[in-house]
């Protein structure tokens, strides 16, 4: 059975040619123009790439430090102890703990976006696992979220640093913004991602790399990007 379009979004659709690819910075204005829920939408970024990441040697993972942020309030939890714990605090951590914030943890407490860990604290961490795995918030050391540097981390995770990987699809989904930041800002921010997923590019990706992407606003419709012109476009064009 066909799945039902709402009428804001079968009106919202009528503005975007369904098999065009559009210039970035033209698709990030139709973005915004989309954007008409009552609430404030993010912008997503949905990007097919030539890869089966069921091979090691074909996933991706990493991180991107977004120059314009997320525009989202990141609520960051610490899993630290002894002075680490007073430098997480003074970093502007809104939770710190130890064995204490373990149990919490293993008892459902999840008020938070993102945790960090320090080394030494991992092996308890790791009995976290089987929560934190699922919902993308297991600490790794290739996120930046285990690190005895915990005052830098906190200020990059604030600051709009994400990690992202490919779904088991070969699909990356990203928030890069909010869809009330001005269309530059969201194609400073998609630059970004676009170099950091040229750069991580998996040994094991074969042929064409890029497939396709598509932005959108949370509840708008998608629209094509010209992958090509994005990555033609030198850093300071974007900015």
């Amino acid at each position: 059975m066909p799945k039902k379009v709402s009428r804001r979004l079968a009106e919202l659709q009528k503005k975007v040619e369904e098999d065009r690819l559009y210039e970035p910075l033209e698709a990030l204005k139709l973005l915004k123009e989309t954007a008409t829920a009552k609430f404030p939408e993010s912008a997503e970024v949905h990007i097919r790439l030539g890869i089966d990441p069921k091979y090691t040697d074909q996933q991706l993972r990493t991180t991107v430090a977004l120059p314009k942020g997320t525009g989202q309030t990141v609520r960051v939890a610490v899993i630290a102890k002894g002075e680490k714990v007073t430098e997480a605090s003074n970093a502007g951590a809104d939770l710190v703990g130890s064995e204490d914030l373990i149990e919490d943890i293993q008892k459902g407490m999840m008020d938070f976006d993102r945790l960090i860990a320090t080394p030494d604290m991992m092996p308890q961490v790791a009995k976290l696992g089987r929560l934190l795995g699922p919902r993308g918030l297991m600490p790794s050391p290739k996120g930046g979220t285990v690190t005895p540097n915990v005052a830098q981390a906190i200020e990059e995770v604030k600051a709009g640093k994400l990690e992202f990987r490919a779904d088991r699809t070969g699909i990356v989904h990203v928030m890069f913004g909010k869809a009330t930041f001005p269309a530059e800002d969201l194609l400073v921010n998609l630059k970004a991602l676009q170099e950091t997923v040229d750069r991580n590019r998996p040994s094991g990706a074969k042929g064409r790399y890029w497939r396709t992407m598509y932005v959108s606003a949370t509840m708008g419709p998608a629209i094509g990007v010209d992958i090509s012109a994005l990555r033609d476009l030198k850093t300071h064009d974007a900015a």
